[in-house]
């Protein structure tokens, strides 16, 4: 069934002639008439009495009724053909670690859903090593998180530095300093995360350069939990300046010296996805501005 002549056919309808018809739709007067004998011939029933007024027959007016939803779907479908090309429709698979997933990225995904209402996003939080191995097995579309172990196969754009500090309560003998060295962490219980945590890695890679590896730690599987572990009184930790906003009363955070517990952060992809297409080239960018804002106007207040 020819689309064109649906239309064609509702605009007869609509108005009551040919010629009116061929006028709205930029025709000849013959294109229109060939186009609703041609629907005619097709569907094997009279649709229109041709007179000085054109008059719907009882099949053309069952059919009119009923081709109206059809040509709506039709344009609907259209639309929304036009909108995937264009990338402002579909479904983009994120992942992403903490902190990010609860501190950064809900703001940053409603500013984005409210741009482009058409496009679902779906959100999996994971570590690093988990987000890396579902990009590569193609359930995930891209990912937020620190810079992964693996190579050439996955694309990383670094985007900032998650800064940290050492959580702690007021009362705690290391917050009569001012700033901590990786030696102050002897002779007091250190709350870790998991051991595929790249943060976890990065903090014993310090530790044991600075010959301190042999502590007293407590593992706890997530790093947004860690901040209330260490409010209950059972050992301080390191965690991302971001999480610590605000700081609950009787406790305090004090930096470390230098920056080598600071971890990279960016997005992570396939490169034979790079440049993405559809959906997704309108997530990347925007999550790419958006977190360098964000990350900047954080560090700015905590200043």
């Amino acid at each position: 069934m020819d689309f064109k002549a649906l239309k064609t056919f509702q605009m007869i309808v609509k108005h009551g002639s040919f010629i009116r018809a061929a006028e709205e739709m930029n025709y000849v007067q013959s294109t229109v008439t060939m186009q609703i004998q041609k629907l005619e011939s097709g569907l094997g029933v009279q649709l229109l009495e041709r007179g000085k007024k054109a008059e719907l027959t009882e099949a053309g007016r069952l059919f009119y009724e009923q081709s109206l939803q059809i040509v709506r779907n039709m344009e609907q479908l259209q639309t929304n053909l036009s909108d995937f090309q264009l990338g402002e429709v579909g479904h983009v698979r994120l992942g992403v670690t903490e902190p990010t997933a609860s501190f950064r990225l809900p703001n940053i995904l409603a500013r984005f859903l409210a741009q482009f209402p058409k496009i679902k996003v779906s959100v999996e939080l994971a570590g690093t090593p988990a987000l890396s191995e579902r990009l590569l097995s193609g359930e995930l579309d891209i990912a937020l998180c620190a810079l992964p172990d693996r190579g050439p196969e996955l694309y990383f754009e670094p985007l900032f530095k998650e800064t940290f500090a050492v959580f702690m309560p007021e009362s705690h003998p290391l917050a009569r300093k001012t700033v901590l060295t990786p030696d102050d962490f002897a002779g007091h219980r250190l709350l870790i995360t998991s051991e595929t945590c790249p943060y976890r890695r990065k903090l014993e890679m310090v530790l044991r350069e600075s010959g301190n590896f042999s502590l007293d730690t407590m593992e706890i599987g997530s790093m947004t939990a860690l901040k209330y572990f260490v409010e209950a009184g059972l050992g301080i930790a390191l965690l991302p300046r971001i999480v610590l906003e605000p700081v609950p009363a009787g406790m305090t955070f004090r930096d470390i010296s230098g920056s080598l517990i600071d971890m990279t952060f960016g997005i992570l992809s396939k490169p034979s996805e790079y440049p993405l297409k559809r959906a997704s080239s309108k997530l990347y960018p925007f999550l790419k501005q958006e977190l360098l804002v964000d990350a900047e106007s954080t560090a700015f207040i905590k200043q």
